[in-house]
């Protein structure tokens, strides 16, 4: 048996403090790249941006839900006010089914088909195809809400 004398123990109690201390850090500054969608009362995972909409909106949605009434916009998403601002990095995409965007800052906007503007991107719906999604969607109004787990 090996005995480790005193000092090279307490070195090799230090490193591991500070790996543990370390790992707890990074977990806690790590960020939330999923957060949940509930339409009228089925729920789905969304993958997020990295982005500082996203960051911000995290953020928020530690502290409360976030509810959207949203309505059918041309016939390829639903569209409304977000209740609050979040910070725009505007481009022009190329929308697509389960898109998740920022429109003007305020308005949320989750497409079942595509369409192409300035936007920030917030995320994609995961595993949802159209038929499915435009079921649930129906034709009239929509509640959404975002949440965390």
């Amino acid at each position: 048996m090996t005995i480790i004398p005193s000092n090279k123990k307490l070195f090799l109690i230090i490193l591991l403090m500070i790996f543990i201390s370390s790992s707890a850090v990074n977990a806690e500054n790590s960020i939330k790249n999923e957060i949940k969608l509930k339409i009228n009362d089925t729920d789905f995972d969304v993958e997020l941006e990295n982005n500082s909409a996203t960051e911000e909106l995290i953020k928020i949605l530690e502290k409360e839900n976030i509810t959207i009434n949203a309505e059918d916009y041309g016939g390829f998403e639903k569209v409304g006010d977000l209740g609050l601002d979040l910070p725009t990095s505007d481009e022009n995409i190329n929308t697509s089914l389960g898109d998740i965007v920022l429109y003007q800052g305020n308005y949320i906007s989750l497409f079942y088909d595509s369409h192409s503007w300035s936007y920030t991107k917030l995320g994609k719906i995961k595993n949802i195809d159209q038929s499915q999604l435009k079921e649930i969607l129906g034709t009239g109004n929509v509640t959404l809400v975002l949440h965390l787990e």
